[in-house]
């Protein structure tokens, strides 16, 4: 349920919302609301994490799932998966300044949003790397910002394997990701 609301929402009162089972993010003042993710979306995203772990932590970095990330202060968005350098682990919101990737791991339902709106915002932030799951190929795409816009770095299809070598050293294979049948 939206709240009500007259006007443009400020940062303060988006974290006096609180937390609840969906995902709230603050749009140039306005909320953007999506369910939860489903048990599909969850296991790929939590995979990954695993995967990227101790890469992450080999660079002296720390990654993220679902966290409020701040790119400006009436745009507060959750990316599946956020790299960052050190943070304040007390704070409800992390600097985007801190993120050195993000990843989305797109669904049916928001793909359009992760794809052209989330990338525009990302790249706005600079954001130096992005990294998408694609749903429905499980295509892997890392893009890189390059004077203000991703270009495509790298990609790797299902029998495939992704060698990333920025902003962490990993290889994923994106069939390693899909839960076991």
């Amino acid at each position: 349920m939206t709240p009500t609301h007259g006007g443009p929402w400020t940062e303060e009162e988006f974290l006096a919302l609180g937390e609840d089972n969906e995902r709230t993010e603050l749009f140039d003042g306005d909320l953007h609301m999506t369910a939860s993710p489903t048990p599909w979306h969850q296991h790929v995203t939590t995979e990954l994490l695993v995967a990227l772990r101790a890469p992450v932590r080999a660079r002296d970095l720390r990654i993220h799932a679902a966290v409020n990330l701040r790119l400006t202060p009436a745009r507060i968005v959750i990316p599946d998966l956020t790299i960052t350098t050190a943070i304040d682990f007390e704070q409800r919101i992390v600097p985007g300044s801190c993120a050195r990737l993000v990843c989305e791991v797109t669904s049916p339902s928001n793909a359009a949003t992760d794809l052209v709106l989330k990338m525009h915002y990302y790249a706005e932030a600079g954001i130096p790397w992005y990294l998408i799951v694609e749903h429905k190929a499980m295509t892997l795409r890392l893009l890189q910002l390059q004077r203000g816009t991703y270009v495509e770095h790298l990609t790797a299809e299902p029998g495939g394997v992704l060698r990333m070598s920025e902003p962490v050293t990993a290889e994923i294979r994106p069939e390693s990701l899909l839960p076991e049948h």
